[in-house]
């Protein structure tokens, strides 16, 4: 069953939580600690799981324009996407590492409330047919990516992204942690 709106909004505002907690009880050596299972530090991690969120306002105005395409050239696109995941997958990690020198522990929050805001807004505005624009996806790309992926589908990923990327931390979760 997908999240609902409300859902939606509530996994921004956690994420907005969870990196507060982490770049407020972390310290430098920390934040520059391997992460487990990637080769980012723990602070590259985070900002890549921010980031997740600043690719969804560039997927959005895509997806609304793709889904009106006739669907050869949909699929064609998705194909040839999925046909450079190699190159995807460099730029990915060396993005990441570098915009997480300027995306660092002092702006990283920031970006992500900025981000959240205005994914939030536009979720509001967003009628049930908008929703329900529809495009295939590079599904090599990223786990939470499927064939074909719903403008919905697309509001509710980069929570999912971060969510998985969060237990790769190397990073001792702080006690007491409430969700709200």
């Amino acid at each position: 069953m997908e999240p609902t709106r409300d859902e939606i909004t509530a996994g921004y505002r956690r994420a907005v939580h969870d990196l507060d907690i982490w770049l407020g009880s972390t310290t430098s050596a920390d934040l520059h600690r391997k992460s487990n299972g990637t080769r980012w530090t723990n602070e590259e991690l985070l900002f890549h799981m921010v980031f997740g969120y600043m690719v969804v306002r560039a997927l959005l105005p895509l997806v609304r324009v793709v889904s009106r395409l006739p669907k050869p050239a949909r699929t064609g696109f998705a194909a040839a996407l999925n046909a450079g995941t190699r190159p995807f997958d460099v730029v990915n990690y060396w993005g990441s590492r570098a915009a997480a020198l300027v995306y660092n522990r002092r702006r990283m929050g920031r970006k992500l409330d900025r981000t959240i805001n205005a994914l939030t807004r536009r979720l509001e505005r967003e009628s049930s047919s908008s929703l329900s624009r529809s495009m295939p996806f590079p599904d090599r790309w990223d786990p939470f990516f499927k064939p074909v992926m719903t403008l919905h589908d697309v509001y509710a990923y980069p929570t999912l992204h971060f969510d998985f990327h969060a237990k790769q931390l190397n990073l001792r979760r702080p006690e007491g942690r409430d969700r709200p």
